[in-house]
């Protein structure tokens, strides 16, 4: 099964941000934020592999010029607290090709996006080894204007539809859908799926396809995004801090301040709470379905064990010499040659459900191996800082 992520999230200025500033990042150019005269220079980032704009049917052509249309994004939002953009953050199938994946965007942000009225800018990142990347995150980053576009320019009102929860869930959906059509043209057999992994075990059980609920039946690890990455490359370290405990609920008309003396402070100690890094964590979720995995490989065993030795019995009680002609012992040497067949089928289903486990151990030890040296790198170079 190949990986499936789909997440979004909103560029506002009520956490410092910028639609300027992220439009130049995810697609690695030089852009001028002219509402505050500032120059967002991402020119030398590696790993962008393509970057573009779709336009809906009817928007002029000027807002394809990704610096025009982001300062103009920002130039009719007056809020202090304004939400500017939408992004959508997608993994791209490793196991297609670069043109592939550039098709499969395409198609599924015109489809989804762009047909709504939406303006889309869309980044695919390839992964950079120099930089420690995983080799098949491939992904893409879409940022999405929060209003349609028209003949003039941006609607003077946002499209509120879009913020639909059912929305949401549907794009999740539909990109799976794309996905899978993709993977079907290119002849391969990797699928992907969005729902949580419990419902997907649950339905390779009632299929009965042993390995692929084996392969699911494990803890999803946790996504390690750009903040991550980077605490992880500096050496972070939990450490025990005060913090104040201080609601924010009005109180007799006011809001209670963190300086009046009925706050509450309360001494937290991290290491209790806090397992590190997310590599960290991530390893010790890998752990875990390696002690799972393995024990499912000794069940696995243990039965293959046993249908062999049924096996055997059956083949010896089949290949019994008659001492007279009964009707009776005949059917028992029928009966025993229908078990001899059956456990060997499955002995045979068996040891090709361990082929499959063994194989997802790999990659699982693999990925393990990779996430204990990126924690070992930064844990020397925080001791070298320090």
């Amino acid at each position: 099964m190949s990986s499936y992520h789909f997440s979004m999230s909103i560029v506002k200025r009520s956490a410092g941000q910028s639609a300027v500033a992220a439009a130049a990042y995810r697609a690695g150019q030089r852009l001028e934020d002219e509402t505050g005269a500032v120059v967002h220079d991402y020119s030398r980032r590696r790993g962008i592999a393509h970057s573009e704009i779709l336009l809906p049917a009817g928007a002029p052509e000027w807002l394809a010029d990704r610096q025009r249309l982001w300062n103009h994004v920002q130039a009719i939002e007056k809020r202090r607290d304004a939400q500017l953009a939408r992004e959508i953050n997608m993994a791209l199938p490793a196991e297609l090709a670069a043109p592939d994946r550039l098709a499969l965007v395409r198609g599924f942000v015109r489809e989804q996006f762009v047909a709504k009225g939406m303006i889309a800018d869309i980044a695919l990142h390839d992964p950079v080894p120099e930089k420690g990347d995983d080799p098949r995150n491939f992904h893409v980053h879409v940022l999405l204007t929060l209003r349609q576009a028209g003949p003039h320019g941006l609607h003077p009102t946002k499209t509120r539809q879009w913020n639909s929860d059912d929305l949401l869930k549907e794009w999740r959906l539909r990109w799976a859908d794309h996905q899978n059509r993709a993977l079907e043209r290119a002849g391969r057999r990797e699928r992907v799926d969005a729902r949580r992994l419990e419902l997907q075990r649950r339905d390779a059980e009632r299929a009965g396809d042993r390995a692929a609920a084996s392969a699911l039946d494990r803890v999803p690890e946790i996504h390690m995004g750009r903040r991550a990455r980077n605490i992880e490359k500096q050496g972070y370290s939990p450490a025990s801090r005060r913090r104040d405990d201080v609601t924010a609920r009005p109180g007799a008309g006011r809001f209670r301040s963190a300086k009046e003396p009925h706050r509450r402070s309360r001494e937290i100690t991290y290491e209790q709470i806090d397992r590190g890094s997310r590599s960290q964590w991530n390893a010790e979720i890998l752990a875990e379905n390696e002690r799972r995995s393995r024990a499912r490989m000794d069940k696995l065993e243990r039965q293959a064990a046993r249908l062999r030795q049924r096996h055997l019995r059956s083949l010896k009680l089949a290949s019994m010499p008659l001492v007279r002609s009964a009707l009776g012992q005949d059917i028992r040497r029928a009966v025993a040659k229908r078990h001899a067949s059956r456990s060997w089928a499955l002995v045979q289903q068996i040891e090709r459900l361990m082929a499959d486990l063994l194989e997802v151990r790999v990659r699982r030890q693999r990925r393990h191996r990779d996430l204990l040296r990126l924690r070992d790198i930064g844990l020397e170079k925080s001791r070298r800082r320090t």
